[in-house]
């Protein structure tokens, strides 16, 4: 029910949970880090630097959308889906950077760097929202209910697996299905394009010869254990010691070059490591909290538009979160999704304090108070 424009209090449950996972990524990256920055960069404190600047700037967005009433992003919508694509071409242009890696997935303008995949997540949920919350759709006929929508998430799909990124681009595609569902798409049209959707899924996973080696070595990874499967080999050998109390903080193994880029998408095996099962559970229970309040959120927003916003965001983080703990344990194939507020990574960090700025905001206007 709308509650006639008053703005309560920011929901500061949801604060406190992003403020403590922000504390917890700033530590572990630290911790997961310092050995590979001081031999690599020649400054322990390099990483960590870089993350409590992107924390810094996070924070400042997160407190600017916080203060900016949400159904102003509706308007600008058009906007926002333009600014997206702008971006996801620069990609393969002179602008786009590979950082050192096989994929060119950063657009680089002087010394800012960001990944505009990034951006799509939460560009994809403002804009899929604000068109699914028009009231005066007929969401019963697919042609003039969620076909545009699909459309532009279509060819973001296209232009995110090209970089290449098949994780990103399924994530993207998978908030906007889910607000389009939320809205009211039909059963029947949900089940029939997701029956139209695996075989072209199916051809983009098997097109790159690495992405089938992932499938193979998934099922055993010790078959290629200086190869594919290298990496989860070495997660469940930094989760094994971890035991009930972990090895302590700051005294992983794993992180002594022996599992690549430990401050990124496997952070969360030195989480385990060093602090055990304990701390691994703590942390995925500030996550529950998160993605619960987030819900409460969307539930209780003023308007369509606000819930469905609510509901995208905080799939987002779920997903995320889900994905990478599942890579980490070896639950499913490796792709490259972080875990959001603790893997170290500028854009990741400011794009999801962005989103959790849009979430207070919306906590402020429905009925959910202050939590």
């Amino acid at each position: 029910m709308p509650n006639n424009g008053q703005a309560y209090n920011y929901d500061r449950t949801l604060l406190l949970v992003t403020l403590l996972l922000l504390a917890i990524g700033l530590i572990m990256v630290f911790s997961a880090s310092f050995v590979v920055a001081e031999e690599s960069r020649g400054d322990p404190y390099y990483f960590l630097k870089r993350q409590a600047m992107w924390v810094a700037i996070g924070l400042l967005a997160m407190f600017l959308l916080s203060k900016f009433h949400y159904r102003n992003l509706k308007r600008i919508s058009i906007i926002i889906l333009v600014l997206n694509f702008v971006f996801l071409g620069l990609i393969f242009t002179s602008l786009g950077s590979d950082l050192g890696t096989e994929a060119k997935r950063w657009l680089a303008f002087g010394p800012v760097i960001f990944q505009p995949s990034e951006f799509s997540k939460i560009a994809f949920v403002i804009f899929t929202a604000a068109y699914m919350s028009n009231r005066r759709l007929n969401l019963r006929s697919f042609w003039t209910g969620s076909f545009v929508p699909l459309f532009f998430v279509a060819m973001a799909f296209f232009l995110i697996q090209f970089q290449p990124d098949l994780g990103t681009a399924l994530v993207v595609l998978a908030a906007s299905a889910l607000v389009i569902v939320f809205a009211g798409m039909p059963m029947t049209q949900m089940f029939g394009l997701a029956m139209l959707s695996l075989p072209p899924l199916a051809y983009f996973t098997i097109k790159e010869d690495y992405r089938v080696q992932r499938l193979f070595t998934f099922f055993d990874p010790w078959a290629d254990s200086s190869g594919a499967g290298y990496q989860v080999i070495q997660s469940f050998y930094a989760l094994g010691p971890g035991h009930i109390f972990g090895t302590g903080l700051g005294r992983s193994k794993q992180k002594l070059f022996y599992l690549p880029e430990p401050q990124n998408d496997f952070i969360f095996a030195i989480i385990g490591e060093e602090l055990g099962f304990i701390g691994a559970v703590s942390v995925l229970l500030l996550y529950m909290i998160l993605i619960w309040r987030g819900f409460q959120i969307a539930q209780k927003a003023p308007d369509l538009f606000g819930s469905l916003l609510a509901g995208g965001i905080i799939f987002i983080i779920a997903v995320q979160v889900f994905i990478n703990v599942a890579v980490v344990t070896g639950s499913i194939p490796v792709t490259g999704i972080n875990l959001p507020l603790i893997s170290a990574g500028g854009s990741s960090i400011f794009f999801t304090l962005l989103s959790i700025g849009i979430l207070l905001n919306i906590s402020r206007h429905g009925r959910i108070a202050s939590g």
